[in-house]
């Protein structure tokens, strides 16, 4: 039976995918399993196959778009693919859930942190092409490896793990190419997370349908925003799902997390403010000084010779 109100809910998930490229596993799991009252290894394993057909259509907004970098997909995909599979086993055999949940909130928090100091320092510059990105292959698999483990482990980790350290490898991979990049890789990623619960989890066939009516349009919808929305904006609202994902990481209270949100909310809101006050000061500036070069006035150009 379809349960509406999880599909309201997924749809809301969903578009924070789409928008960010993270957030599926560090908001949808904890959202069934804190408002639905679904079993964890249920909730971990549906989320996952609902992820494994949500993804794709917001990686194909980004593939059409030309904001995915493919060589980085390759080696992120080389290491998370084998590593989210073996994560499965790793679920069942040790009770490691907990300790990755944990580990992976306090990371999130750091690079909150991180972002936010980069963000005022204005250290993070975008370039204008994902071919201009050197790709590194060690840190990269690395990186993958990594985040398969924790996908296959706890269904977290595909969105928020790897994109906290793409940001890191890759500083100047610009805001809607970090998130195009970060949708596809996570593909075939969240696939062999999704086959090994199938095969071992605790899967439940209506609970993934009210997931994918839901997620479907929304991960479309956010993908098409993201795809075309100014960096900045994109850098913003990937600090708040960061933040968003590690306090519930963290088992936070529902009062004090929204508490924290709207706190974070409001600070993004005035600093996007400010600066944009900032820049517009200094634009205006510069405008005035080349008026006054010229006296105020600009001399016509001469007229074109006319040749017979």
């Amino acid at each position: 039976m379809i349960d509406f109100a999880l599909v309201a809910g997924s749809f809301v998930v969903a578009i924070v995918v789409g928008l960010t490229g993270m957030g599926g596993g560090a908001l949808m799991t904890p959202m069934m399993m804190l408002f639905f009252n679904v079993p964890p290894l249920a909730a971990v394993s549906s989320d996952l196959v609902a992820s494994a057909v949500m993804k794709p259509v917001g990686s194909v907004v980004h593939l059409r778009r030309g904001t995915v970098n493919l060589r980085l997909v390759g080696w992120l995909c080389a290491g998370s693919v084998p590593a989210a599979f073996c994560g499965v086993f790793l679920a069942r055999a040790f009770a490691v859930t907990d300790a990755v949940k944990y580990a992976l909130g306090v990371a999130l928090l750091l690079a909150v942190v991180g972002m936010a100091v980069k963000g005022w320092l204005g250290a993070r510059g975008g370039s204008s092409s994902t071919h201009e990105i050197v790709v590194r292959p060690i840190p990269t698999l690395l990186v993958g490896t990594v985040g398969g483990l924790v996908v296959g482990v706890s269904s977290v980790g595909s969105g928020s793990l790897i994109i906290v350290a793409l940001l890191v490898l890759y500083p100047a991979l610009k805001a809607n190419q970090l998130v195009g990049t970060d949708l596809v890789q996570a593909v075939p990623l969240v696939t062999s997370a999704a086959l090994g619960h199938l095969m071992f989890g605790d899967f439940k066939l209506e609970l993934t349908l009210s997931l994918l009516i839901g997620s479907i349009p929304g991960v479309y919808l956010g993908a098409r925003i993201s795809s075309r929305a100014p960096g900045g904006l994109i850098r913003a609202l990937l600090a708040i799902v960061l933040l968003a994902s590690a306090l519930k990481l963290l088992d936070v209270n529902n009062t004090l997390t929204v508490a924290l949100l709207a706190l974070a909310s409001a600070v993004t809101v005035v600093g996007w403010r400010v600066r944009g006050s900032a820049v517009a000061w200094r634009s205006g500036g510069s405008a005035a000084t080349t008026a006054g070069e010229g006296g105020g006035m600009r001399r016509p150009s001469p007229p074109h010779e006319v040749r017979p």
